[in-house]
């Protein structure tokens, strides 16, 4: 069924908004996902704060077409049935979400992106971001690493007490 101009363009305008505060977008063809593997999809993006659109391509580009970031993208790779996956928080989850996904499901084909600053990514860039620890997990990695001295620290302080009973015990 054709949609109508006024909901091609609330689509587009959408689709704008989206993109243009977006710091990742991958798209990936997914022929043959049932529709209970795309709600599977839609529901581990949610949790991850990452947006799942499935558009008409040339809906996309006019979508781009109108953002200066993306002006020079190149679109040839936007062919087929496509979903994009788009994370205005997040540059690697779009990735990472759509990547663990396509182990369980092979007819998942990551195809590419584009980040935030309006560079192409190929599927080979693509599959590289989602082998990254998201952002939450490096920040935890940090605050580990601070931490660190903290308790090495705490450990000899706890130690103290024994270390004087014991000098007390050698005086006697």
């Amino acid at each position: 069924m054709a949609i109508s101009k006024a909901k091609k363009t609330e689509l587009v305008a959408e689709l704008n908004e989206l993109l243009s505060s977006a710091k990742m977008t991958v798209f990936a063809r997914f022929e043959g996902v049932d529709v209970a593997g795309m709600q599977v999809l839609r529901r581990a993006a949610r949790e991850s704060g990452v947006k799942i659109k499935v558009v008409k391509n040339r809906l996309v580009g006019k979508a781009i077409d109108d953002i200066e970031v993306y002006k020079n993208l190149d679109k040839s790779a936007l062919t087929g049935q496509l979903l994009y996956a788009i994370s205005s928080e997040d540059e690697v989850a779009p990735a990472q979400v759509l990547a663990k996904f396509a182990k369980d499901h092979p007819e998942l084909v990551l195809i590419g992106g584009f980040s935030g600053e309006g560079a192409n990514l190929s599927e080979e860039e693509v599959k590289s971001l989602a082998l990254l620890p998201s952002k939450d997990q490096l920040i935890a990695e940090v605050v580990a690493t601070l931490l660190s001295g903290v308790d090495g620290s705490l450990n000899a302080i706890n130690g103290l007490p024994g270390l004087i009973s014991a000098l007390e015990n050698k005086v006697e």
